[in-house]
């Protein structure tokens, strides 16, 4: 059997394997890694194949050409649609999930497919929010999308959606995870939103274009959620939701797991508080996010001080907001290490008590500094 070589006949190729009946995505990964190209495990012979670890019936499928006429297919169907095919082998598949234990095969990607190998956060949660669940995911999508992470969700109602329009409204990046074909939008009356991501982001899946969104296959992709995303914030879960899966395959891929607390009489608070008794680390504000990446991965993050702060730029804190005058003169008196009492606060500030209550009240809502009982102040950072 003759097998075409190059770099779109590649792409076929991982398309192809992953249409072989009773070839798995580990297996197909297994054999690619032993004969050392795709190509050449389409070129070896029936024995060898046997050896390397696949069933009689198995090694003639794939020496006959399984998957060959339908990976052409849908390559050509993918090219028409506009939608980028990126194969395991590609340079351009994304570096994160290539290490997870079984990434695809191929990604299909309608939108920016560069997004994918960006620093991202995955938020997801219960498709059946409360009004305070969405109004959490919105604003940490949003917050964290104005600090250049790519927001990555799975489309669905509920958290989901309320994370991918955070991050579109904040003028950030976002990109859906899907359990179905890129080509099919789920559901429906999510269309506007999907169509809303493609202007400046990207709708991915590992499905074949045209499959539809059988309930098995959003376990399978959120996987994919987990892999790209540098962490994973549960926001609203009940005790069987599928975003407890995405939790568990996070912590097996070595994510940060992060969790915002909620009404222990709320069932859909289960999730999260239940991962918090486990370890997740607790979430109110961006800042619980980005403060457990690397050093390297928060300098790219969060703008560096403007050339025009001077000398004083370089002791500023790496998550020092940007600030109107009264609330950047409150949030320099305050300290991370210890709690100032509303009286000091108001001797150090140099300006009138009303605009000091006024400046912590915003800082405060903002999230950048925290009050404790008795009228004391802490900085958060």
């Amino acid at each position: 059997m003759a097998v075409v070589s190059g770099n779109e006949a590649a792409s076929q190729l991982w398309l192809a394997l992953g249409r072989v009946e009773g070839l798995g995505v580990r297996s197909a990964q297994k054999l690619v890694e032993h004969f050392g190209s795709p190509e050449a495990v389409y070129g070896a012979p029936i024995g060898s194949l046997e050896a390397a670890g696949l069933a009689h019936r198995v090694a003639e499928r794939v020496r006959a050409g399984a998957g060959l006429q339908e990976a052409e297919r849908e390559a050509a169907a993918a090219e028409k649609l506009g939608c980028s095919v990126i194969p395991f082998g590609s340079g351009d598949y994304p570096p994160l999930l290539k290490h997870i234990a079984d990434p695809p095969l191929a990604l299909y990607v309608r939108g920016d497919s560069s997004l994918l190998g960006a620093h991202g956060v995955a938020i997801v949660g219960t498709r059946r929010p409360s009004a305070y669940g969405s109004s959490v995911a919105h604003r940490l999508a949003s917050d964290l999308a104005q600090r250049r992470l790519v927001i990555v969700s799975g489309l669905a109602r509920g958290i989901d959606s309320a994370a991918h329009r955070g991050a579109l409204e904040a003028k950030g990046k976002t990109v859906a995870v899907l359990g179905c074909g890129v080509d099919v939008i789920y559901p429906r009356d999510n269309k506007r939103l999907a169509e809303s991501i493609l202007a400046g982001g990207a709708l991915v899946s590992e499905f074949p274009l045209g499959t539809s969104p059988q309930p098995e296959n959003f376990p399978i992709r959120n996987r994919i959620i987990s892999g790209l995303a540098l962490g994973v914030v549960i926001v609203e879960a009940a005790e069987y939701s599928g975003s407890l899966i995405t939790a568990r395959l996070a912590s097996e891929q070595d994510r940060e797991v992060y969790a915002v607390p909620g009404n222990i009489t709320s069932p859909q608070s289960f999730g999260p508080n239940l991962l918090i008794k486990q370890g997740a680390k607790l979430v109110d504000n961006w800042m619980d996010v980005v403060e457990e990446f690397p050093a390297a991965v928060r300098t790219q993050l969060i703008p560096p001080p403007s050339a025009s702060d001077g000398a004083e730029a370089g002791s500023r804190s790496l998550f020092e907001p940007a600030l109107s005058g009264d609330q950047k003169a409150i949030y320099e008196v305050l300290r991370p290490d210890k709690a100032s009492f509303i009286d000091d606060v108001f001797s150090l500030a140099p300006f009138p008590q009303p605009r000091v209550m006024a400046a912590l009240l915003e800082l405060e809502m903002a999230g950048f500094i925290r009050q404790l009982p008795g009228k004391n102040f802490v900085r958060k950072l």
